[in-house]
């Protein structure tokens, strides 16, 4: 409902949100804490978080750009199924 409010395709909408919940298992604590104890690297979960969260800031910002290109721009647009 809100993607069609806003004139952008619920399709797009539905991607960018799964695109989101993927890149935020990056910096959550059990994949954290999963990381640590599969490589034996007991007691580093912050070190790890430090060198985990620049990444899914970037990975953020490039996603984000991504779907602001597919949702605006006529040639990214054109790449949507089922878009406007």
């Amino acid at each position: 409902m809100t993607a069609e409010q806003l004139g952008i395709s619920p399709v797009l909408m539905a991607a960018a949100n799964s695109s989101g919940g993927v890149m935020g298992k990056m910096v959550d604590a059990q994949s954290i804490v999963v990381a640590s104890t599969a490589t034996r690297w007991y007691g580093h979960e912050g070190e790890i978080l430090r060198y985990v969260f620049f990444h899914s800031i970037v990975l953020a910002i490039l996603v984000g750009g991504l779907v602001t290109l597919q949702a605006y721009v006529a040639p990214f647009s054109s790449m949507v199924v089922g878009g406007h």
